[in-house]
């Protein structure tokens, strides 16, 4: 009885019950896990690594500190598929597909929730665009798992294949990363693979975008009558995935470790992945580790933007980054307004893109910093690969993951968790509610740069 009047006295935030809510889930996870039926060995892998690798799948990141395959069994590996799709598509939206299956009615509350969870505007039409999300999910992963299959079944048996192709495509779609080809070597056996490498970058790619995207692309046709956020994040997301593909074909082009060896076609499809797994996906086809210096650190600065809002991946987001730079040019020319595609950027979205891009640089030069004091002997890019990589909800890791101490374990943990739930929404959960503004104190100017 206490605990009822107090649930009713207690009035959380939107953003409160997101972060309460995804912590619920990881700690579910991470009992799972810890199991000794979800272990091959039948051996408990520890709280701590069953929690890391809980919030790994539910931040859909893929950074693992045991190999996927070889560790856990059909049920941990199962638990792990059910954590990345509750943690790709939110909890929210999982809790939505609950409450139309027993009949309950979504109340104003949990529209809020739900709103804050896909990142909208406004209220309206939220729940039918949860319905959306569940339903696209689904469709993109059965066809990416169909076609997957066609070549996991030549190679693993029918039951394994089907098995293995399900288990990618959801992985894929949800920029998760984790894999089951074993000894944490990813999708290295294929990379001149073209079916496999074009269907899963395809499905990292649409799960990246972002529902609101996906529907209006599949919907509307035509790009022009797009809404500025869909153009943004279609922009952003083409010279990105461009960019990329050029830049990392250059760089390894004759590197003997990795790009060099692969036929002219091997090279292009390997230059194009590695181009699309940084956008929070995880996974990789060529080494990481033996990669030029410049390429690390241009995968550093793409881990860090990440995926686009709403989608299933992390990271500042395509948009966010976007309007940065596009204030930095607005001051540059001189102009007053902050413009593009014939629109004007409320002022409000540019304050929040600052904060969210300054908070994420903060959070992953602390965590950074912490590193190189807790994981002695490694070298400063590696950490910082590392920690990127896990705010960025990415997975991808340079060997330091399996190493970690127990403190630099918990340090990740903490970092993919801002990473998905996001730095700003986890800001705004410990804050206290707005007060109204009665004064303003006086303007004045102070001298900058």
């Amino acid at each position: 009885m206490k605990i009822l009047i107090l649930s009713q006295k207690v009035r959380l935030k939107p953003a409160q019950v997101l972060v309460l809510g995804f912590a619920a889930v990881i700690f579910t996870g991470a009992i799972l896990l810890s199991l000794p039926i979800a272990t091959k060995s039948g051996k408990s892998v520890g709280f701590l690594n069953a929690l890391f690798t809980a919030t790994s799948a539910v931040c859909v990141t893929g950074l693992v500190v045991v190999d996927t395959y070889t560790t856990y069994s059909l049920f941990g590996q199962l638990v792990i598929m059910l954590l990345i799709q509750t943690g790709g598509l939110g909890f929210m939206t999982m809790a939505t597909l609950i409450f139309f299956l027993l009949g309950k009615k979504i109340t104003l509350r949990e529209r809020l929730v739900i709103q804050e969870a896909l990142n909208q505007m406004h209220i309206s039409g939220v729940v039918k665009l949860a319905k959306y999300v569940i339903i696209t999910a689904v469709f993109f992963e059965l066809c990416g798992a169909a076609l997957l299959s066609l070549r996991f079944i030549k190679i693993y048996g029918f039951l394994k294949g089907i098995y293995y192709g399900i288990f990618h495509a959801v992985s894929a779609f949800n920029n998760a990363g984790f894999d089951l080809i074993g000894n944490f070597r990813s999708f290295t056996p294929f990379v001149e693979d073209p079916l496999i490498n074009i269907v899963v970058m395809c499905l990292i790619i649409i799960g990246g975008l972002g529902f609101s995207v996906i529907h209006e692309i599949l919907t509307i046709r035509n790009f022009y009558k797009l809404s500025l956020h869909s153009k943004i994040v279609i922009t952003m997301t083409a010279i990105l995935l461009l960019t990329g593909f050029v830049v990392f074909f250059l760089l390894e082009y004759t590197n003997p470790k990795t790009l060099g060896p692969l036929s002219l076609s091997g090279k292009f499809l390997a230059a194009a992945f590695q181009s699309v797994t940084p956008r929070t996906a995880g996974f990789n086809t060529i080494s990481l580790s033996d990669m030029t210096l410049p390429a690390k650190l241009f995968t550093i600065f793409l881990m860090f933007i990440g995926a686009s809002p709403g989608s299933t991946g992390g990271g500042v987001k395509t948009s966010t980054f976007f309007i940065v730079v596009l204030l930095i040019y607005t001051v540059v020319m001189n102009k007053e307004e902050v413009e593009i595609y014939s629109r004007r950027i409320p002022i409000e979205n540019v304050y929040r893109a600052i904060v969210i891009v300054v908070i994420s640089l903060l959070l992953v030069l602390t965590v950074t910093f912490l590193l190189t004091i807790t994981e002695k002997g490694q070298d400063l890019l590696t950490i910082m690969y590392e920690a990127t990589s896990a705010f960025g909800t990415v997975g991808l890791s340079l060997g330091l993951t399996p190493k970690l101490s127990n403190i630099g374990k918990v340090l990740i943990i903490i970092l993919m968790f801002c990473g998905r739930v996001g730095p700003l929404t986890i800001a705004m959960a410990l804050a206290s509610s707005k007060k109204p503004v009665l004064y303003k104190f006086p303007e004045d100017r102070i001298l900058v740069g």
